[in-house]
């Protein structure tokens, strides 16, 4: 299972970062705090389906394209 939430976080994060995103700023729309960002964008946690929904959306892009 880690390396799920591993796989989900390297692609959040290649997201955000193609879109040009702080992990600040994608905190700050999450409504997480940044140290949360950071741990899910380094597969330690594993987040809620709402979660990855929301932040599929702040990403402006499919699930799908987030999931491993």
């Amino acid at each position: 299972m880690k390396d799920i939430a591993f796989k989900f976080g390297k692609n959040i994060r290649a997201r955000r970062k193609s879109l040009g995103i702080s992990q600040d700023k994608l905190a700050l729309l999450a409504n997480m705090d940044r140290s949360y960002a950071g741990r899910i964008e380094r597969g330690e946690v594993n987040i809620t389906l709402e979660k990855a929904y929301s932040l599929a959306e702040i990403l402006d892009c499919d699930i799908r394209e987030l999931l491993p």
